[in-house]
C-alpha cells in the first residue's frame, strides 16, 4: 500500500510540473546552465508556487519515502524534478541525521552543477553537521581531499550559513587545502565563503586573506563586502 501511495505521489509531482512548463522559457534556462541539462521552463517563483499547492493537495512526504522519492525525482531529466527533489529534502532537514550524509554525497556527485550543489550544502548539509560535529570528519574532512571539485565545493561551502557558529579553523584549512586549484568553482567558493564569514569576523577574514596566497577571483570576492562596509582592504 504504502509503495502505491508514493508511486501516486511521484506520479502526481511529474504530471503537474509537465503540464504548467512553459516553451518559451525553456531555451534560455537551458542556455543559462550552458545546456548541461533539459528544462520544462519553469521559472523559480512559478515552480515554488506549484511545490505549495502540490503539498496542500497531496501533502507533505512521508519521512520513509524520501530517499526512493529524491533518488526517483533525480533520474528525470528535467532540471526542475531535481530542485523538487531538494525541497522535499527541505520538508524534514530538521530531523534528519548524520546517516544521511552519505545519501546527500551521492545527490551531490549526480546531475552536478552549481545550483543544486549550492543549495544542499550549506542547507542540508550544513544543517546536520551542525548538530552533529562528530561527523565532520567523515564527511567535509574527506571531501576536500577528493579529486571531486563539487565535493570538494560543498566542503568550502557547508558552513556558509554559520555565522559566529563558524569554524574559522577548519573553514581555513579547507581554504589552505584548495587554494591552488585552477578550477573556476572551487575559486569562487573560496571567495564567497570568505565573503559571507566576513559579515561575521571581518578582521579574522581580513587578515587571512592577507596572509594567503590566494587566487584573484578567491580574494576579490573574499574582500567584497568589506570593501563596501569601507574597510582598509
Amino acid at each position: 500500500m504504502e509503495a502505491a501511495t508514493l508511486e501516486k505521489y511521484q506520479c502526481e509531482l511529474i504530471d503537474l510540473f509537465l503540464s504548467n512548463g512553459n516553451e518559451s522559457n525553456r531555451k534560455p534556462m537551458e542556455d543559462y546552465m550552458r545546456n548541461h541539462f533539459s528544462f520544462l521552463g519553469i521559472k523559480s517563483p512559478e515552480r515554488k508556487e506549484l511545490i505549495k499547492r502540490f503539498f496542500v493537495e497531496y501533502g507533505k512526504p512521508k519521512r520513509e519515502w524520501m530517499k526512493p522519492l529524491v533518488t526517483y525525482l533525480y533520474e528525470q531529466p528535467e532540471r526542475e524534478l531535481h530542485y523538487a527533489a531538494l525541497a522535499m529534502i527541505d520538508v524534514h532537514i530538521k530531523n534528519l541525521d548524520s546517516e544521511w550524509l552519505s545519501f546527500l554525497e551521492e545527490i551531490i556527485t549526480t546531475n552536478s552543477w552549481w545550483d543544486t550543489v549550492d543549495h544542499i550544502a550549506p542547507h542540508h548539509v550544513g544543517a546536520i553537521l551542525l548538530r552533529e560535529k562528530k561527523s565532520i570528519i567523515d564527511y567535509p574532512d574527506r571531501w576536500i581531499q577528493s579529486d571531486n571539485f563539487w565535493l570538494q565545493r560543498s566542503a568550502i561551502l557547508f558552513q556558509l550559513k554559520y555565522k559566529e557558529k563558524t569554524d574559522a579553523q577548519k573553514l581555513f584549512s579547507y581554504i589552505e587545502a584548495t587554494k591552488g586549484s585552477k578550477e573556476f568553482f572551487i575559486r569562487k567558493a573560496i571567495g564567497w565563503a570568505l565573503r559571507e564569514y566576513s559579515k561575521t569576523a571581518p578582521n579574522e577574514v581580513l587578515t587571512f586573506i592577507e596572509s594567503t596566497d590566494l587566487a584573484p577571483l578567491s580574494r576579490r570576492e573574499g574582500l567584497k563586502h568589506m570593501a563596501r562596509r569601507g574597510m582598509e582592504v
